[in-house]
């Protein structure tokens, strides 16, 4: 097994840091629907602006050990993982047995990206 260096971790963690903020400008607006479109979309693109600067050096450092492929699966898996949070926490809207069931599918898929190297 390959040992695991900063090319391998930092990208993940930093796909993490992005996906919360991408969340948050995608869906932190939905608790106040009250407030002006204008507004949301303002404060969502002011969020979006740290989840570039994370997602695109966590690409370019990543493609020194991953293949693209890989990193837009890993990007996919800590999207889900990040919603499936924030939808529970910050929307209060529960995760069902059919989430279950497709986030898992989802993983599955992600699995065989990764068995393509092996």
């Amino acid at each position: 097994m390959p040992a695991i260096t900063s090319a391998h971790l930092l990208p993940i963690l930093m796909l993490l840091g992005s996906n919360i903020f991408m969340t948050f400008a995608w869906y932190g607006h939905l608790s106040y629907k009250s407030s002006a479109i204008a507004l949301a979309i303002f404060v969502s693109w002011m969020i979006a602006l740290p989840e570039y600067m994370l997602a695109v050096p966590a690409n370019r450092i990543g493609s020194a050990v991953y293949s693209a492929a890989e990193l837009k699966t890993m990007q996919e898996v800590i999207t889900l993982t990040v919603f499936a949070g924030f939808s529970v926490f910050w929307l209060k809207e529960p995760l069902t047995w059919n989430h279950a069931i497709g986030f898992a599918l989802i993983a599955a898929g992600a699995f065989f990206i990764f068995q393509a190297k092996a």
